[in-house]
């Protein structure tokens, strides 16, 4: 599965917002609530445009999460009136765009969108990818029962099933052998 470069940073970028959501049954911990939060976020993924990192701002971009997740909780023929809504809302206009070190790529919202308007669009774009090219099983959400992290599985043979945000694949492994040792003794 190979992904043109902007399509995995837009992915990577979804990802890592939609898991700013509380995590697990456990952890209940949102982690974008502050200006702070945002900054660091954009400090990882970098977007183009401005930017007033005021709560407003924070509020607005912490509104889209639920929207965002919702791409990974569907199928493929589910997810394409997301896709849809999302840029139609925005009213897209995908045109092919290089600068500030990115070879060419597509923008399909002006630099002056806000910035949750620019994310839920540079998602979409990198979700109809996927769509049309039918790798819409590498969309996964983590398989440990106390997470709901999402993630993209990029592995040559789709065979992920946990997340990377916590531990959760050696939790769950440690936990398959605790009970098979326990499964033993009795």
């Amino acid at each position: 599965m190979v992904f043109a470069r902007d399509t995995r940073r837009s992915l990577a970028a979804a990802v890592d917002l939609v898991n700013t959501l509380p995590v697990t049954d456990v952890d209940r911990v949102d982690r974008l609530v502050t200006p702070d939060d945002l900054r660091a976020y954009l400090a990882d993924h970098p977007y183009t445009g401005s930017f007033t990192r005021d709560q407003a701002e924070v509020d607005a971009v912490r509104a889209i999460r639920p929207r965002l997740r919702g791409l990974w909780v569907t199928d493929r023929e589910g997810a394409v009136p997301l896709v849809n809504a999302m840029l139609r809302d925005a009213n897209a206009l995908p045109q092919l765009v290089i600068h500030e070190g990115y070879d060419w790529h597509i923008h399909a919202t002006g630099d002056d969108e806000g910035l949750a308007t620019r994310i839920l669009v540079e998602t979409a774009m990198a979700f109809v990818d996927i769509i049309r090219s039918d790798e819409y099983d590498r969309l996964r959400v983590c398989a440990a029962d106390d997470c709901l992290s999402v993630y993209v599985d990029y592995s040559k043979n789709g065979s992920k099933r946990y997340c990377d945000t916590g531990n959760c694949g050696n939790r769950m492994n440690v936990n398959a052998y605790r009970r098979r040792k326990a499964a033993e003794t009795t």
